[in-house]
């Protein structure tokens, strides 16, 4: 069996301890290029979900089935293995014991360039926060609605329950056939999202800021749109490695809804660093500040706050002792 390994370098410490474990079980494995990719029986991808999504922006073949494995002791949903009980597990790889899901992934082009498939959502706004944005809405070509508003969202079902659910979006199954799109905070408040089929071509056009809008693809890249963003199904599907049966959908959309209940009796501060951290990862303070342009004070405090009431881990950095970082508690 040939396993690749895919982290930010190959002097990763995380790549380093995964390639070791597979050493010591005598399983030959590389870093990610060092290897003819046709030979790859699976990859291993290092960074939690946040990495497995980034993984497959820059794949050029999302048919190898990929493995993601946290850093932390907090598994996700695409990344379900944290690196201290992935040697436990390296008998069922080897055996290729395991499940395979398929995710259903979004192709984007923007001004008519296609960019990255994204695995949960396409996301258009203003480059400049609280400056509403005119665009209209299309579904195979028809026009649905002409609409004002903070921005627009167009989500997977694995992302229905990311950044579109805290928009107000629904949350959809995971084998649902089905893509959302949700207006962000419309200035139409008869405006409801929307579930269309996978089959759609969804395009945004006509778009309008005071200053330039941007496409986040995923909450990892960004893009200078100028006037159309288009987005269909794209094919071939995400193949993920599912080691764990207790991570399923219902159980993902459970704690979710959990913690957007929790969320409606925290100030808005405390609200916003919870949502960074959900969509986002893991991050240090000045991460998290430079993220939600909160004052460092504020985001000192509002830690101290939500490390008391037990929503937020702190934890030492595994790339750098000396530097702490923070992600959501299970």
């Amino acid at each position: 069996m040939h396993i690749e390994i895919s982290g930010s370098t190959p002097s990763d410490p995380a790549v380093k301890a995964i390639k070791t474990i597979l050493d010591d079980h005598g399983m030959d494995s590389a870093y990610v290029g060092n290897k003819s990719r046709k030979d790859i029986d699976c990859i291993i991808v290092t960074g939690g979900d946040k990495g497995v999504r980034n993984y497959f922006h820059k794949t050029p073949d999302p048919q190898i089935p990929i493995l993601g494995v946290s850093e932390s002791e907090t598994s996700g949903f695409l990344a379900q293995i944290d690196l201290k009980e992935f040697s436990s597990y390296v008998n069922r790889i080897k055996k290729q014991d395991y499940e395979i899901s398929e995710f259903t992934r979004l192709g984007v082009k923007i001004d008519g360039k296609p960019v990255s498939s994204v695995l949960n959502d396409v996301a258009v706004f203003p480059s400049k926060s609280a400056m509403l944005m005119e665009h209209i809405l299309r579904v195979n070509r028809e026009e649905v609605w002409h609409d004002s508003s903070d921005g627009i969202i167009i989500s997977t079902p694995i992302g229905s329950s990311a950044y579109s659910m805290s928009a107000g979006g629904p949350m959809i199954f995971q084998d649902s056939s089905v893509f959302g799109i949700v207006s962000v905070n419309s200035l139409d408040i008869t405006r409801r999202p929307l579930i269309v089929p996978d089959t759609s071509v969804i395009e945004i056009d006509d778009i309008y800021a005071r200053l330039y809008c941007e496409v986040i693809l995923d909450g990892i890249d960004r893009f200078k749109i100028v006037n159309t963003l288009e987005c269909v199904k794209s094919d071939p599907p995400a193949r993920i490695i599912k080691m764990k049966k207790d991570s399923t959908a219902v159980s993902a959309l459970t704690k979710k809804v959990k913690l957007a209940e929790e969320l409606l009796n925290m100030p808005p501060s405390s609200k916003l660093l919870l949502k960074t951290l959900e969509y986002e990862g893991i991050l240090t303070q000045r991460e998290l500040a430079a993220k939600t342009l909160l004052p460092d004070r504020t985001v000192r405090l509002v830690l101290r706050h939500l490390l008391d009431k037990g929503y937020v881990k702190k934890k030492i950095s595994i790339r750098d002792a000396r530097q702490k970082i923070y992600e959501i508690s299970n």
